[in-house]
């Protein structure tokens, strides 16, 4: 039965997260999940690369 969520149990924890932030801080709060998320990506995407990018580049003009 452990990792089996259904409907009710969503609409239940939803219900929790609505009364512990209220209704004026669910969109900040979403906002900055997106935020985390999408800066997660991108630095996950950039690990994946060749050690090029590890490595500091110079300015040729120095």
């Amino acid at each position: 039965m452990l990792g089996r969520i259904g409907p009710w149990e969503i609409i239940a924890i939803l219900a929790v997260i609505l009364l512990i932030f209220g209704s004026t801080k669910l969109p900040e709060l979403a906002k900055a999940v997106g935020k985390s998320v999408v800066e997660l990506k991108e630095g996950l995407k950039g690990s994946t690369g060749s050690d090029e990018s590890a490595t500091p580049k110079t300015d040729p003009e120095k």
